[in-house]
């Protein structure tokens, strides 16, 4: 099935909207995935347009890039019981979705669809995007991509119940920090009414996303925090800590509760910049920033080789612990 180009005039949303009416309409093969280790917005995304475009008539594949594996925190969300390995997908698909990926290399092993599909769709609220994709709904100042799939559900004339406004609640509530956070604008209420009218248990939402973590967790917070280091004179301030997942595997915890950690060291008053190295089995360490909101860390993991938003960034690094930091420290002094 050929899906015909969207012309260059037409608004981004319409536009992503008009390319998935078309291959619906054509029951074309749509393959949907959120990035590597996708978090509630990503799976959030896949999971509420793929519902969407199903209803519509199109036929849909959701995958996301191996490690295959979803934490208990994100695995009880409606549909996400038919998500399908990255190798059960055609190699060209009618149309490739890309949600919340800020780079093709978020895709993992699933980043040549972009040039194998008939047509590629890229849906991201990443500032550092750097636009990839035939299609580009790319929006740096929304909240959530999951915003981003409200809009697109709108077009379609997909009506948003309770499992749609589940998913699309869970990846705005997560990525708004619950609505703290500074990216959180009044059309981000305005759709949190919207989905709430559907009668979504919003309580329940929260309490599997944030509030609920094995007995384990407590040691490993203990350990992790008990060995934060403080440095005041590094930019606005910087406070940094380290973990791996064979650290986590100790508490008999599996490696993806040490993405919860960053949030919780970002809470240091003295530091505007928050640091959690997490280190890999290959011997390299992911990276995640948080501000306060006097530091643009979208420029800074960029600089180091990654991206992400003014207020939260990642970036992985191939050199031990200590380069790693001194490298990040390097860049916050020459803001």
């Amino acid at each position: 099935m050929a899906v015909s180009s969207p012309r260059a005039t037409a608004s981004p949303s319409r536009t992503a909207a008009s390319v998935l009416a078309e291959a619906a309409d054509a029951r074309a093969t749509v393959v949907l995935s959120g990035h590597v280790q996708p978090d509630a917005d990503a799976l959030g995304s896949t999971l509420a347009l793929a519902e969407g475009l199903r209803r519509r008539g199109a036929r849909v594949l959701m995958t996301f890039p191996d490690p295959f594996t979803l934490p208990a925190s994100l695995g009880w969300l409606p549909g996400a019981e038919g998500l399908v390995p990255s190798s059960s997908v055609p190699s060209s698909p009618d149309v490739f979705v890309s949600l919340d990926a800020a780079s093709p290399g978020r895709l993992g092993e699933l980043a040549p669809l972009l040039a194998d599909a008939g047509v590629s769709v890229v849906v991201d609220h990443h500032v550092s995007n750097p636009g990839f994709g035939d299609v580009r709904l790319v929006d740096g100042g929304a909240p959530a991509t999951v915003t981003l799939v409200a809009g697109i559900l709108d077009e379609l004339g997909i009506t948003l119940d309770r499992q749609l406004a589940t998913c699309l609640y869970a990846g705005l509530s997560a990525d708004t920090g619950s609505f703290r956070f500074g990216n959180t604008r009044p059309e981000t209420h305005e759709l949190a009414a919207r989905l709430l009218s559907t009668g979504i248990d919003h309580s329940e939402i929260s309490r599997r996303l944030f509030d609920t973590a094995p007995f384990g967790w407590l040691g490993l917070l203990s350990a992790i925090t008990g060995r934060a280091v403080l440095e005041p004179d590094v930019g606005l301030g910087l406070v940094w800590t380290w973990s791996s997942a064979a650290e986590a595997a100790e508490y008999g915890l599996p490696g993806e509760q040490l993405e919860a950690l960053v949030d919780v060291v970002r809470s240091t008053e003295e530091a505007d910049v928050a640091c959690v190295l997490k280190g890999q089995d290959d011997g390299s360490w992911s990276v995640s920033l948080r501000s306060r909101g006097g530091t643009d860390l979208a420029g800074v993991a960029m600089a180091l080789g990654g991206g992400g938003h003014t207020l939260a960034a990642g970036y992985s690094s191939y050199v031990d612990r200590e380069a790693t930091v001194a490298a990040l420290r390097r860049e916050l002094a020459g803001l």
